[in-house]
């Protein structure tokens, strides 16, 4: 399927304010679902966040594109599913000429020196973490909020990641301060988990009547 036109909009990074706190959730949506839409829901709170982007990523690096639905169209379908106003789709990684996390962060970082970032992950991400292009300077970069997800509750004890940076855990009950926090930092958040995933979506059948 061809590319479509994407408006200019997403293709900026969100405004932002000085002293906001704002969480920082990439991936490829290939679709989005209610899954993310939980994800976000419970880093807006229990990490007291102003803002969360969800950064659709033109590509995952890590993860074969065949089967990957057009830029324009994850756009139209994660505004369609995340209603929430804090919430802020933005596209602004095909700007940059890269993929890679460690590379958008670092950009981030440096147009917004005023401002409190989170990066955001499923805990089922926390597994692999250390296969990520520089991922010693994403955990060096901005404080992290693991997620739960299904299955991976325990990825937090045997991940590479989780023993690396074990001395810069902090406490979940602490989750809403993290983003005052200096990096390396990093918490494990226990909540309600969705069984949905984007690949069980792309694989489900369609069925005709």
């Amino acid at each position: 399927m061809p590319e479509q036109r994407i408006d200019a909009h997403y293709l900026r990074m969100p405004h932002t304010e000085r002293g906001m706190a704002i969480g920082l959730f990439g991936g490829s949506f290939n679709p989005p679902h209610q899954g993310h839409v939980l994800v976000a829901e419970i880093a807006l709170r229990r990490l007291g966040l102003d803002q969360l982007w969800w950064m659709v990523t033109p590509g995952n690096p890590l993860k074969n594109h065949n089967g990957l639905a057009p830029l324009s169209q994850r756009l139209a379908l994660c505004e369609q599913i995340a209603e929430d106003p804090r919430i802020k789709i933005t596209a602004f990684e095909r700007e940059l000429g890269s993929s890679y996390t460690a590379n958008t962060l670092a950009h981030v970082k440096r147009l917004n020196p005023h401002v409190h970032f989170v990066w955001v992950m499923g805990a089922d991400n926390l597994k692999s973490f250390h296969h990520w292009q520089n991922w010693e300077k994403i955990a060096t970069t901005f404080p992290i909020a693991v997620i739960d997800r299904p299955g991976a509750t325990l990825s937090y004890l045997s991940s590479k990641m989780a023993h690396s940076f074990g001395y810069a855990r902090v406490d979940e009950s602490d989750a809403g301060v993290l983003w005052k926090k200096k990096a390396p930092a990093w918490t494990f958040i226990h909540g309600p988990r969705s069984t949905l995933s984007s690949t069980a979506l792309r694989e489900k059948p369609v069925l005709k009547d």
